[in-house]
């Protein structure tokens, strides 16, 4: 789960990371009042939607007046703002947040993540802060520190004190950079976060370190015990088809092909979707069932498959462990009977009770695509999609 910038900082905040006064506006008014509620003669009014590179779509206006402000909130409410990271589709602003502007002497790059080769939080710094991490990594390799962080015993004063030393900064700053460096490897341990990034930790002119800009992510599997995280959830900000799958307990990814998947366990999921694409066609979406595929289940999945205008083919691939065919199979009756299917269905069974469920598709009277391959599965699929598209009125 990502949250905003505003709510990130909120939450650095309360474990010592500094931030810039600012406050949460949903109106051009409620900006000016803001700024006003800040002091000061120059002010920042930023676009909050869950991407970054919003600088480079027009997503932060840095005003000097309250006309300013009024204006710049003006234009960026309602706007839809396209980044690389948002996809052509974009995301729409409900909110912005206005900050006091900073005299900003040296920016610099600060993440920890989770390094699953190492089975540790990996703390990543760079002096080349403001870009993507992906950018210096091409272009300045060199710049970019490493730190490990031990389990055990935690992220350690003197690792910080290596960190701020390789990034050269000023022995007056050190004190400032353990902390903040100390501040966010506890945010991100005591809150189940998966990613928090600092970029850019700017060093004012006046000898201080602020979180200019915030960003973290969170173990969807343990918001859970984190209820004050999970309320920062922004529905706005999400694919409804993933929000929808996410709120029925399904795991589900929207892509742009035309074949809608069924499928259970992820690992099965990505190997159809890439059969699917050697046969020649698109998936459309990424779905894993889960191991409980009752019958009520697969009709969730098979509705929210199908709120995808684009999907002209279903395949539904099973491989039942834990699951058993039979319950699959009447799961895929039932949904196809409520709905009235008018696509082409492609129905793959394999694993425990797998005669039994093979029995009620045949027996049901349904006019299925029965495959026994996954290759056979993705080709037939495939071929289906393709007669379908072919019938289409041009």
């Amino acid at each position: 789960m990502d949250i905003h910038e505003y709510q990130a900082k909120e939450l650095l905040k309360d474990f010592g990371v500094p931030v810039p006064a600012g406050g949460l506006a949903y109106s051009p008014e409620q900006a000016v009042y803001r700024a006003k509620e800040i002091g000061g003669d120059r002010w920042v009014v930023k676009a909050q939607i869950h991407s970054g590179a919003r600088g480079k779509a027009g997503g932060i206006k840095v005003c000097g007046s309250d006309h300013e402000i009024w204006q710049a909130a003006e234009e960026l409410l309602g706007k839809r703002l396209v980044t690389h990271q948002t996809g052509p589709r974009g995301k729409v602003v409900h909110r912005l947040y206005v900050e006091a502007a900073t005299a900003i002497d040296r920016e610099i790059y600060l993440g920890f993540v989770l390094d699953r080769q190492s089975e540790r939080v990996m703390v990543v710094a760079s002096g080349e802060g403001g870009m993507e991490i992906e950018e210096i990594a091409v272009q300045r390799p060199q710049s970019i520190l490493r730190q490990s962080v031990e389990p055990a015993v935690g992220m350690q004063d003197f690792q910080c004190r290596e960190l701020a030393f390789g990034l050269k900064l000023p022995p007056a700053l050190t004190s400032q950079a353990v902390s903040t460096i100390q501040g966010c490897y506890r945010a991100l341990r005591d809150l189940d976060a998966t990613m928090v990034e600092i970029n850019p930790l700017v060093m004012t002119k006046d000898g201080r370190l602020f979180a200019l800009d915030a960003k973290m992510a969170f173990d969807d599997n343990a918001l859970f015990r984190r209820s004050s995280v999970a309320e920062l959830r922004d529905k706005s900000q999400e694919d409804p088809r993933e929000m929808a799958a996410a709120d029925r307990g399904l795991s589900y990814v929207g892509l742009d092909g035309n074949i809608g998947c069924i499928i259970n366990g992820a690992g099965l999921a990505m190997a159809t979707m890439d059969m699917i694409m050697h046969a020649g066609g698109e998936p459309a979406n990424f779905l894993d069932i889960g191991g409980g595929a009752s019958p009520e289940r697969v009709t969730k999945a098979f509705n929210l498959v199908l709120s995808d205008e684009k999907v002209q083919t279903i395949l539904v691939n099973i491989f039942a462990g834990i699951n058993r065919c039979d319950w699959v199979a009447e799961g895929v009756v039932q949904a196809v009977k409520k709905i009235d299917l008018k696509i082409p269905l492609v129905v793959r069974l394999a694993g425990t009770n797998v005669e039994a469920g093979r029995k009620i598709l045949k027996d049901s009277g349904l006019p299925l695509i029965m495959a026994e391959t996954l290759a056979e599965a993705a080709d037939k699929a495939v071929a289906a999609w393709k007669k379908t598209s072919a019938q289409e009125p041009s």
